[in-house]
């Protein structure tokens, strides 16, 4: 094989990627590439390289295409991704570790990227086990949309006249399982005995597929140019001995022709890009108000929605949710007085979910003045990347905590993602997100994040790159979250966990958290004041404890016989830096100096103005040695201490407050099997100083846990705390929503029933984000080749300048520039209101049929919204 042909074999593998089946917006746009590369770029590249190697001998057209393939063959993976994938160390590949201001910043090799998702590259593929033929086709898989963990299913199609065993292959949806017992008998059915193992471990052999890691690269252009440059200076400068006008002008065709290339690559990666950061509509949106709320606010509404015929499955899922027994009917809710009907205490806090009353939806929202403001939360079902990105106008620098627990990179760690990711790939997907996320933060904001020891130290220097502030880092705490221990491969058992956080600015600082028990036991006695204990007055420690270090703080006590204490009176010398006594001691007093054991002069802890206005608070009595001194009354202050560095509560047990929480709401533990302790979570929030109506955002939801948190402490102190819930996995619907519910209904529950308890106002929305395969798979990119061939340039014009995308959801009047949008030429249930609140970033006061208000008193139109917003949606 030539140069030529192997260099141009290795670019069409690498920039279209190994083969892949199914349905996939990756595939849609690998389609387009495949067929631009094949009838476009192949062509004039050639061309191209025909002519600019005219002049040199047939020799440098061979050394150009081996220096090419030498090139680009570092920089691509299986899934197309670009980025330093092959760096043996004898490549000399460039790792910029340096910049002005530091003197090493954190480097990693898929730093410049997007971190996408872990997926399989599924092909259609056949196996031979224990004589018999099986055949999988996977032609109409619908890949992942996002990162969510989700199992392959497997259905028994048919058999072929060899005898082939057929099998349609498909991502697990709902909880659907793969039915074996039912394939089996499908199978016998055509005359072919097979046993379960052997059916079971053909699936197995199909799964081991090639599974990647799918990224999008930031600037593929700037990357691949800057990579080049400092290739080609290397190649220059250790293989040329001579630099003639020939080799000069052979080196400056190789870098043209490069450049090209790059500018083409560049063209599908920006589009990517593009999609990836695009705004996304909001979807099937639905939103959980407690009863009470509508009663206060209208009585009359109510009535209608108890005799609505959605009621019916809305006190089906009331009682599914363990609210109600079977002999409820909604006429209860509503008891007769003497002058008016009122609500039933008992049913106040049942959650209604508008999905059952979609046609009153709206009156039910007109009865807020500021419907975003009435909110006590939102929570989205999505990638969480995607979320961050399309809430961040919307949010900007409204959150003041951030907690999050994401994937901890362990095979040891039971936790519902994807759990593949090497270091490199999980440093991506953190920092992706939470530079992202750093802009919603305020000023004063605090980032918490949950961490084991797999990735702690390379967290910490991350956050130290994302938060560049000296003191960013506030504290770690180590949690002991699992007291029995984590079982490893083949370490000591995990006990622990860390809580890293982090400052967005140097305003901010670490909250005080409420005493333990114990702690609140040294504090036995009490006056009417406040609870206390008896203290020495005398400063312990090291150096800062010595008379040295606060001169001031060191003057005599005179004790009187009923060992009460006083205070003479004192003038400061400046010359002698210490206090000349100007009254000397009564002759039944006793002095007593902040001496220590051996007599050192140490200080006291207070200076003697603060002494002698709280004098009633000192006594004298013998110390541990039988030695006089002063003990003063150390009171328990209300706002709490600051969290030392270990965090041991046996509450923050992950299983006792976590899974047996859940266990506890749900009669069973759900699928999420490690969820974090509420009340480590409410203490974590407590930290960062969330309070009053303040914003608190976790985009690894996980179960839910941060929102119950959030609740709890409304529910204690009667605040008004707000949250933001993202999670792209199914049990968004299946654990996170009927939590919610449940939580507002009652705060005590027992075996999946309420059990008594108090319940709580609540209103939240809840909705579903258009997620970027979404769009890719139905992005119309034109399947004629004039829109893309008839340029002047193929390498780096615009070759989607003239693609639908997703304009067929709209219709645009060029003359009056009126727009109509038609949700049912994309998706269903467009939430045009919530989507547009998204992409101006301005918060929704009202919601009519026609138009969307917002706080600043500017509105847009739902029937005919201006262009300007809806383009970003449609067309990139």
């Amino acid at each position: 094989m030539t140069q030529e042909q192997k260099f141009l074999d290795a670019l069409r593998d690498i920039f279209i990627g190994a083969p892949v089946e199914g349905d996939s917006g990756f595939i849609n746009l690998m389609k387009i590439k495949s067929r631009y590369y094949q009838q476009a770029v192949f062509p004039q590249l050639l061309k191209d390289v025909d002519k600019a190697t005219k002049p040199f001998e047939k020799s440098f057209r061979e050394e150009l295409f081996d220096k090419l393939y030498a090139f680009f063959n570092r920089y691509f993976s299986e899934s197309g991704s670009i980025y330093f994938r092959h760096t043996p160390l004898h490549q000399n590949i460039y790792e910029r570790v340096y910049t002005d201001d530091r003197d090493v910043m954190l480097f990693w090799k898929t730093h410049m990227l997007y971190y996408v998702k872990t997926d399989l590259l599924f092909q259609s593929m056949g196996a031979d086990v224990d004589g018999e033929k099986f055949w999988f086709d996977v032609s109409a898989l619908e890949h992942k949309r996002a990162n969510e963990k989700r199992e392959l299913t497997y259905a028994f199609q048919s058999r072929k006249a060899d005898g082939t065993l057929v099998f349609t292959v498909a991502y697990s949806e709902k909880g659907r399982k793969t039915k074996t017992d039912d394939i089996l008998q499908a199978i016998k059915e055509t005359g072919v005995s097979l046993d379960e193992d052997t059916l079971l471990h053909t699936f197995r052999i199909f799964e081991k597929q090639s599974e990647v890691d799918y990224f999008i690269n930031k600037n593929a252009k700037a990357f691949l140019k800057e990579q080049f440059d400092l290739w080609l200076y290397q190649y220059v400068f250790s293989g040329e001995n001579a630099f003639t006008e020939i080799r000069l002008k052979q080196l400056q065709v190789l870098k043209d022709v490069a450049y090209h290339i790059i500018d083409f690559i560049a063209q599908f990666e920006d589009e990517l890009v593009r999609v990836w950061n695009k705004p996304k509509f909001v979807l099937n949106s639905n939103y959980i108000i407690t009863l009470d709320k509508i009663a206060a606010l209208s009585p009359k509404l109510l009535a209608r929605l108890l005799k609505h015929k959605g009621m019916g499955a809305q006190v089906d899922e009331w009682r599914s949710l363990g609210m109600l027994d079977e002999k409820f009917k909604p006429a209860e809710i509503l008891q007769k007085d003497k002058l008016f009907d009122s609500m039933h205490s008992k049913y106040q806090f049942l959650p209604l979910d508008t999905r059952y009353f979609k046609n009153l939806e709206l009156d039910l929202l007109a009865l807020f003045d500021d419907l975003d403001d009435a909110l006590d939360g939102w929570l989205v079902h999505s990638e969480n990347y995607q979320a961050i990105n399309t809430l961040s106008r919307k949010f900007k620098e409204r959150i003041k905590s951030i907690y999050i627990d994401p994937p901890y990179n362990t095979k040891g760690s039971e936790i519902a993602y994807v759990n593949d990711y090497k270091h490199s790939s999980w440093l991506t997907l953190i920092e992706n997100r939470v530079r992202l996320a750093k802009t919603l933060l305020q000023d004063d904001g605090i980032l918490c994040v949950a961490i084991d020891d797999s990735e702690n130290h390379r967290l910490q220097s991350l956050l130290s790159e994302l938060f560049p502030e000296n003191d960013a880092i506030l504290g770690v705490a180590s949690v002991r979250s699992n007291p029995a221990g984590r079982s490893t491969v083949k370490g000591m058992p995990v006990a622990h966990d860390y809580a890293v956080f982090v400052a967005n600015t140097g305003i901010a600082s670490i909250g005080r958290l409420a005493r333990t028990e114990k702690q609140r036991a040294r504090y036995k006695e009490k006056d009417k004041n406040s609870s206390f204990e008896w203290v020495n007055f005398r400063k312990h420690g090291g150096s800062a404890a010595l008379r040295i270090a606060r001169p001031k703080m060191y003057y005599p006590i005179y004790v009187k016989p009923d060992n009460t204490i006083r205070v003479p009176k004192l003038q400061w010398d400046d010359d002698k830096q210490e206090y000349l006594v100007l009254e000397p001691p009564m002759a039944d007093e006793v002095v007593i100096l902040p001496l220590g054991e051996k007599g050192e002069e140490k200080r006291w802890k207070w200076g003697y103005v603060s002494v002698m206005k709280y004098l009633s608070d000192f006594y004298s009595r013998p110390d541990q040695d039988g030695k006089p001194a002063v003990y003063m009354k150390s009171r328990m202050k209300h706002e709490g201490l600051l969290p030392l560095t270990w965090w041991e509560k046996k509450e923050y047990s992950a299983t006792d407050y976590g899974t047996n929480l859940l266990g506890q709401f749900f009669g069973q533990i759900p699928e999420f099997t490690y969820p974090k302790s509420i009340h480590l979570v409410e203490d974590c929030l407590r930290v960062t100083n969330l309070e009053d109506d303040d914003v608190a955002l976790d985009f690894f939801a996980g179960s839910g846990t941060t929102a119950h948190a959030v609740m709890n402490l409304n529910r204690a102190d009667g605040g008004q705390r707000k949250y933001i819930l993202v999670e792209m996995g199914e049990h968004f619907n299946t654990v996170i929503l009927p939590r919610i519910k449940k939580v507002a209904f009652s705060d005590k529950w027992k075996d999946g029933k309420a059990n008594g308890g108090q319940g709580m106002s609540h209103f939240v929305k809840y909705y579903d984000l258009e997620q970027y395969e979404e769009t890719l798979r139905l992005a119309r990119y034109e399947s004629t080749d004039a829109p893309l061939f008839q340029m002047t340039d193929v390498y780096s014009s615009y070759v989607f300048l003239r693609d639908l995308k997703l304009l067929d959801a709209v219709s645009l009047d060029k003359i009056t520039d009126r727009i109509e949008v038609h949700p049912e030429a994309l998706y269903a249930g467009i939430d045009l209101a919530e989507t547009l609140s998204c992409v101006t970033g301005k918060w929704i006061k009202r919601i009519t049929k026609d138009a969307v208000e917002f706080e600043d008193g500017t509105s847009a139109s739902l029937s005919d919204p201006d262009w300007s917003l809806v383009k970003p949606l449609v067309w990139w």
